[in-house]
């Protein structure tokens, strides 16, 4: 890898032409993998490509003038300073919030690149077109401000917002919320069967892990390969797989890991302490995500779960 030091003017132009050029596609892979759920924000992108693609034009301009037509192929990974950003336009679907981010990071580090550019070159017309490239830089923000106010008005902007709200619940709360209540409700039954059967917080505790690890892996499979998220739009099925899988060991361990307490009573009200919260938690998730009023959660939440857990203590003492 070069150093910025150690470019010349003529390797300086063809680096900013392929900076521009990426930039330019990032920005309308962005514009088509947020047309569908964020049309508004869509358009500001594409209105950014648009003005990345004329600064490739001016530099292409005065490359040809001073140097010829053979550009050097020189690339910003070529070059040491300059930040690794992930492919976020590769993952579908586009998290807005994400995207915007990065495209901030991208305009900050183009327009050092143009500061410190102009302030190496030597030649008036190069240094004058890098100058005039780090101002525009500097001014995408407020060109960014400009499309926001032109292409989000108040009901765009709501629309998006409610959107964005609706693919957060589909991707990660739907699948956790899903994890936790199997991990908290199905591990129940065998935890407090083998509590009440043998009275041994080890073996109680043995048996709620393997019962937690156990349901953790086949809820993660199961929701993994339930869709690709594609036509959904409920994103990855890896992460949702991760999600619910992680959610449901953490729904069963809550119960399971009182019976470390040597201590067999203490321990099983350790235990239904955490069912209370556990249940409660699920009430409150639903409650907030999933427009159930709380109290109607709450009771089908407890209902289901006391069921479960009268159905371990009756087998437990069977």
């Amino acid at each position: 890898m070069k150093r910025f030091s150690e470019l010349s003017e003529k390797e300086i132009l063809a680096l900013a032409i392929s900076m521009e050029e990426e930039h330019g596609r990032i920005y309308l892979n962005y514009a088509e993998g947020l047309r569908s759920e964020f049309p508004a924000s869509a358009k500001v992108f594409e209105e950014l490509a648009a003005e990345e693609n004329e600064h490739r034009r001016l530099l292409l301009d005065l490359f040809t003038a001073k140097f010829g037509n053979t550009i050097p192929l020189l690339r910003a990974s070529d070059v040491k300073g300059f930040i690794h950003h992930k492919p976020l336009w590769l993952a579908t679907p586009l998290r807005l919030d994400a995207v915007r981010e990065q495209a901030e990071v991208i305009e900050f580090e183009t327009r050092r690149f143009y500061e410190r550019a102009t302030e190496r070159s030597q030649d008036t017309s190069i240094r004058k077109l890098l100058g005039d490239l780090a101002i525009a830089e500097r001014e995408h923000e407020s060109l960014a401000e400009r499309l926001t106010e032109q292409h989000l008005d108040k009901d765009a902007r709501a629309l998006e917002e409610d959107t964005q709200k609706r693919m957060f619940v589909l991707q990660y709360v739907q699948p956790g919320l899903a994890g936790l209540m199997d991990g908290s409700v199905s591990t129940l039954a065998p935890v407090f069967a083998a509590a009440f059967a043998t009275h041994s917080t080890w073996e109680t505790f043995l048996v709620g892990t393997a019962a937690s690890v156990g349901a953790g892996i086949s809820m993660g499979f199961t929701e993994a390969m339930s869709d690709d998220g594609i036509l959904t739009g409920r994103g990855s099925p890896v992460l949702r797989g991760w999600i619910t899988g992680i959610m449901t060991m953490i729904g069963g361990l809550g119960h399971t890991i009182p019976y470390l307490i040597n201590d067999f009573y203490m321990a099983t009200v350790v235990a239904i302490v955490f069912v209370l919260i556990e249940l409660w938690a699920i009430a409150w998730i639903r409650a907030r995500y999933m427009d159930t009023k709380f109290l109607r959660a709450a009771f089908e939440v407890v209902v289901g779960g006391l069921i479960v857990f009268g159905a371990g203590i009756l087998i437990g003492n069977a």
